[in-house]
């Protein structure tokens, strides 16, 4: 039990974000029901597509995790899935990022709808309770995955404690809003009191649409192959080096980032010209050419090839 939710695995804190998550949204529904508020409720929709998303990213971090384990698992997935379980990765993140900008959305408009129907009433005292309750355990989940992530290094870790701390946003200004609604009741400001509920919610729904933008465009990237700069210049230098110390023709480089993966190919293209060489001698060039790359773990996909067909490279 303690193994599966160690919080030194991805997965361990993977589970114990759903476990809080749920125990959060249970409340949310609960509370936003007496209270009659609409923000309340769709902190709890917000909540609960998190949960749902989580689990989708728990069950593709097992995936990746067990196919790259090398053990019997391993070998029966591999026989199905050859290319392994990395391009799920940016899927899963970018669905994400764009479910949960669809719920602010749906949000902003029903804020849009109740502000031009008048309003509702909402009950400040339950709404404060559970807002207090709330951002308590929000900002302590964002702060716990932000730390257990620093050792991890997890895409998943990082978009769930982004998600608890976009959560912790929108039960701060909401909380403010329903205080100062308590506040406002009996006074000549009382007849604003309506509209608070809806306005805070159109507030935190415009404050929190953008804040999913850059995973999406980062899983966007990883979904169509986009060349990572910063990866194709390394490892452009590296065959370069090759190419100068052995003497090779010329070098074709094709590199992709998909999720944790990295892909790598390399094709050096040799002289026909040049004598043959024992295949361990080719082996020995590899191995060189794989350690001047680095990251040799088993989210790296490397391919080096030597041949005297340039059509081979294109």
């Amino acid at each position: 039990m303690q193994q599966r939710f160690s919080p030194s695995t991805e997965e361990g804190v993977l589970r114990l974000s759903i476990i809080i998550t749920l125990c959060v949204t249970a409340l949310g529904v609960a509370f936003g029901l007496l209270a009659s508020s609409l923000t309340i409720l769709f902190d709890a929709v917000y909540e609960l597509i998190d949960v749902v998303m989580t689990g989708l990213a728990l069950m593709v971090a097992r995936l990746i995790a067990v196919s790259t384990s090398g053990g019997a698992a391993d070998k029966r997935l591999a026989e199905r899935f050859n290319m392994g379980f990395w391009h799920l990765e940016p899927m899963v993140l970018g669905v994400n990022g764009l479910l949960l900008m669809a719920a602010a959305t749906y949000g902003l408009i029903n804020s849009i709808d109740s502000i031009m129907n008048g309003g509702r009433e909402l009950a400040f005292g339950y709404a404060m309770v559970f807002a207090a309750i709330s951002l308590v355990v929000e900002l302590g989940a964002a702060a716990f995955i932000t730390a257990a992530n620093r050792r991890i290094r997890s895409g998943f870790l990082a978009l769930d404690a982004k998600s608890w701390l976009m959560s912790g946003c929108i039960t701060v200004a909401y909380l403010l809003a329903f205080g100062f609604g308590s506040a406002a009741q009996g006074t000549r400001l009382e007849w604003l009191t309506p509209y608070i509920d809806p306005l805070a919610l159109g507030l935190v729904c415009l404050a929190v649409l953008p804040m999913p933008f850059g995973t999406v465009r980062r899983a966007m990237a990883d979904i169509l192959l986009v060349t990572p700069a910063d990866l194709k210049q390394h490892v452009d230098e590296v065959a370069q080096a090759s190419v100068r110390r052995y003497g090779f023709a010329s070098y074709r480089a094709n590199v992709a980032r998909i999720g944790r993966g990295r892909q790598i190919e390399l094709y050096f293209l040799v002289s026909a010209e040049w004598p043959a060489r024992a295949l361990a001698e080719w082996d020995r060039i590899r191995d060189e050419i794989s350690e001047a790359i680095g990251d040799d773990t088993p989210d790296r996909w490397l391919m080096i090839v030597f041949t005297t067909d340039p059509e081979w490279a294109e």
